[in-house]
Order: C-alpha cells, then structure tokens, then sequence
C-alpha cells in the first residue's frame, strides 16, 4: 500500500475522495440507492450525494488520520466506500466501514480496503479501531473475521440500535 496525499494504494484498488463529478455522483445514486445496499445501513442517506461527498470530505479535514474513500478499480469503476471516522456518540472510539456496490462483492475488496486504512490509521496512532455490523449480515461479519477483529457482541452505543461490535487492537511496536 502506498499513500499519496489523501490516497491510498493496494494490490488491486485506488483509494481516492469521493468526487462531485458526474460519474462518481451517478455511482453514489446507484450504490446508496440499493435496497441490498442500503438495507444494512440503516437506509438511504438522508442528503443528496453532492452534500454527502461535502460531509464526507470534512471528515478528512477536521483530522488526517480520518477519511472516506472510493474504491477504485484499475478499470475505472467504483467498487464502493471504505470509511475510518469517529464513531457517533462514543468517547473516541474509530470505527471503520465498507459499502459495497453488488456487483463488486465476492471479491476480498472491502477486506482488502479496510485492510489498508485500518493499517495507515494504525501508523498515525490509532490504538484501535472498531466495526459495527447490522445482526444478519453475515459478509460483513466474515470481513470483520477476514480482518482479525474480536466479537464484543451486541451494542445499541453508537447508533442506536442494535449492532453487532468487533474491535481490532493496533500491534504492539517494540523498539
């Protein structure tokens, strides 16, 4: 994985910041308008994508170890998002995340770009960084796996409603 500004790189995708252009605001239509999508978040985001793609850009900016990302393949289509932010009402607990399009599920993507920003928020200091999955959604669960995350079980701390929690503790450095 190699980084360049806000981008990260691994074996098969570009993470990049979400755009306002056409394509990409086409993309965020069809992902998030998805119900097989959109039925694990909680449902359709409440904004329109070109305030999405804002807020989400705010979070990279209020801190830099923060981000959500696009997942580009080397084709030019967008796979999903992958996202390390804070966690909604916590005390600094960093959760990451993968929204995936359909048609690029199956294929180790969300593992491989979670894998790559849990590691660079990792090399910032990040002690820990957090999952949460809603109960039945068994391909996140086997990500978080995938991930070596440890099961905390079921919380209603964040969101509000029940949430399967996984939490996956940095490396001990020894110098």
């Amino acid at each position: 994985m190699t980084a360049d500004g806000g981008e990260l790189r691994t074996a098969r995708l570009r993470l990049r910041a979400w755009t306002t252009r056409r394509d990409d605001l086409a993309r965020l239509v069809d992902l998030y308008g998805r119900d097989e999508v959109t039925r694990w978040l909680g449902g359709t985001p409440s904004v329109p994508p070109v305030e999405l793609v804002a807020r989400w850009r705010a979070v990279a900016e209020a801190d830099e170890r923060f981000g959500v990302w696009a997942l580009e393949l080397d084709s030019g289509t967008v796979a999903g998002t992958v996202l390390l932010k804070p966690l909604p009402h916590g005390v600094g607990e960093v959760e990451v995340g993968w929204h995936l399009h359909p048609d690029s599920w199956g294929r180790g993507y969300a593992t491989e770009a979670a894998r790559a920003v849990i590691d660079r928020g990792f090399q910032a200091g990040l002690p820990e960084v957090y999952a949460v999955v809603r109960p039945g959604n068994t391909a996140s669960v086997a990500v978080c796996a995938r991930l070596g995350m440890t099961p905390l079980g079921r919380m209603r701390r964040w969101y509000d409603v029940e949430l399967d929690a996984f939490r996956l503790m940095a490396p001990v450095v020894v110098d």
